[in-house]
């Protein structure tokens, strides 16, 4: 699962792919603020004969890869600084099982490296071009965290918003019935609200808290939600308020619940997965 986005350095344009377990950056792109394009191969060939990146490269991988093949590597350190030395990208990749660098066919395509290889490899460049790298790097991760965290926002109010539908239909419709003392007035409500905890989540908020002690302390489960789970827990909440107006018992509205929470959990994940895959291509 892959997202790419563009950030602009010293007027070229530099691919940054979101890849499983972090942010890549294209050092493709990147070489052509040192040569034409249809160099940038040579250009990272030249950056990674060179013993200090090799030595940087293998460090980096044994502190974050524990498949990586250390006899490999000690092989390619040996050989770096000979005029016969040459290696690429795809032959480190291979050769010693790296996961800091990858290589992508297509569009978007060229040599990607983890961001903190890649802010190395803007060194080779120029001072001045890592400086200015890293400045829009963080740029982008500054919008990308506003956005979401707006995105986020929105749901989590539409998620309160429906949560007084639903205890408006408790009030109307299940604490007569129950006929609670004054003073236990609110657990019909914490029961509705653990009813959804449980059909979406699988674990009741007194089990999270539970779990979560250091957490629990200033926030709930919903503060620590996905944005596809808000949007989900806010339908339910709708759903329930219209079974208890219609007179289900909580066993029918919880089974009813379980199932609406798995299947709509399921679409948005699947087209969050396709929505990541095309913008990949």
């Amino acid at each position: 699962m892959a997202k790419n986005r563009i950030i602009t350095v010293q007027d070229i344009p530099i691919t940054v792919s979101e890849a499983d377990i972090d942010d890549y950056i294209c050092i493709t792109d990147m070489a052509a603020a040192k040569s034409d394009s249809s160099r940038a191969a040579d250009v990272i060939k030249n950056w990674l004969r060179n013993r200090n990146t090799l030595e940087f490269l293998g460090t980096w991988e044994q502190i974050y890869n524990s498949d990586f093949k250390v006899v490999e590597f000690d092989h390619f350190k040996a050989e770096a600084g000979l005029h016969t030395f040459v290696l690429s990208a795809s032959e480190w990749i291979e050769k010693t099982n790296a996961i800091g660098l990858f290589v992508k066919k297509g569009r978007y395509g060229g040599t990607y490296a983890h961001k903190d290889i890649a802010f190395e490899f803007a060194s080779a460049i120029s001072p001045v071009f890592k400086l200015y790298l890293i400045k829009e790097f963080q740029r982008l991760k500054e919008q990308e965290n506003d956005i979401k965290k707006i995105e986020w926002d929105a749901k989590r109010f539409l998620s309160k918003n429906n949560y007084l539908i639903q205890t408006d239909a408790v009030k109307k419709y299940l604490i007569p019935v129950c006929n609670y003392r004054e003073e236990l007035s609110w657990l019909p409500y914490a029961e509705e609200a653990d009813l959804l905890n449980v059909a979406l989540f699988g674990f009741t908020a007194k089990a999270w808290r539970e779990a979560n002690p250091e957490l629990a302390k200033n926030s709930n489960v919903r503060d620590y939600s996905s944005i596809n789970e808000l949007t989900v827990l806010s339908n339910l909440e709708t759903h329930n308020a219209q079974m208890i107006r219609e007179g289900k018992s909580k066993e029918e509205r919880f089974l009813a619940l379980k199932e609406i929470a798995e299947y709509q959990i399921r679409i948005l994940n699947e087209a969050q997965n396709i929505s990541n895959k095309i913008e990949q291509k």
